[in-house]
């Protein structure tokens, strides 16, 4: 079982100016969603996003201590945007 703070800080490690919440989905540790914002995702697709953060954390992900990660991702534009609609 991996922490969410060493989920955090792995993501943190990649995309220094990231925003993160992550939270565990079942309870066991594996099953996690992750929201990342992100000025580095300016200009990326959905896909390169989320493959900017799974590189971040591919060793925990190759080790199985992430079984399955919901993500996602939002420049901080679009989760302002975000934030205003709900």
């Amino acid at each position: 079982m991996i922490g969410l703070e060493q989920v955090e800080t792995m993501i943190k490690e990649r995309l220094p100016d990231a925003q993160v919440i992550i939270r565990d989905i079942k309870g066991g540790g594996n099953h996690l969603e992750a929201l990342v914002v992100s000025a580095e995702f300016e200009g990326k697709t959905k896909v390169k996003q989320h493959q900017l953060v799974y590189s971040a954390i591919q060793e925990a992900l190759d080790s199985e201590a992430i079984h399955a990660l919901a993500l996602k991702t939002y420049t901080p534009q679009t989760w302002k945007t975000a934030q205003s609609v709900v």
